[in-house]
């Protein structure tokens, strides 16, 4: 867990400072797979303006997630580019004036990132757009082998028919 003391920037009203930061992710799950931040920790800078009423905390981030295809299960890697934001009352009167990330001056930079990043997810990652997936009858990549299956359905109803048929041939 990578957390920030603010007190150690030593701003004051009005001030801004910025700071580059390396923060540790915890892999995500995403339809019952995982998906590895790279790199891990992730470098990021963090932006703190301080006003009389509070302070406005600024994210950039940068990060990957790896693992496995939805559609074919090879290797999937989704970029994210990400600009968070978050406000923190001097004296906060209600829950819009708070954020749940800073607690006595730290900032838990992983759990912000990590909430962040699950956020920005698709329904989705594929390895490209275009994913064919997986074969649903033999199980082979449809991308590296497309193929189709032919596949005769007859009615039992009308087997004594294809059974004419075939004595008339």
């Amino acid at each position: 867990m990578t957390t920030f003391d603010l007190r150690t920037l030593r701003i004051r009203s009005g001030d801004q400072a910025g700071e580059r930061v390396e923060i540790e992710v915890e892999p995500l799950a995403l339809a019952g797979q995982a998906y590895e931040p790279k790199p891990n920790p992730a470098p990021a800078e963090l932006t703190v303006t301080r006003a009389s009423s509070g302070a406005v905390l600024e994210l950039a981030l940068d990060v990957a997630l790896q693992g496995p295809c939805f559609r074919c299960l090879q290797d999937a890697e989704l970029p994210l580019q990400l600009r968070l934001r978050e406000y923190q009352a001097t004296k906060p009167d209600s829950e819009e004036e708070r954020t749940e990330y800073l607690e006595d001056d730290r900032l838990d930079l992983s759990a912000w990132a990590h909430d962040a990043i699950a956020l920005a997810l698709p329904d989705k990652i594929l390895c490209r757009p275009d994913c064919a997936g997986l074969c649903p009858v033999c199980g082979k990549d449809l991308n590296a082998e497309p193929h189709e299956h032919v596949e005769e359905r007859t009615d039992p109803r009308w087997a004594k028919l294809s059974e004419l048929q075939q004595k008339e041939a």
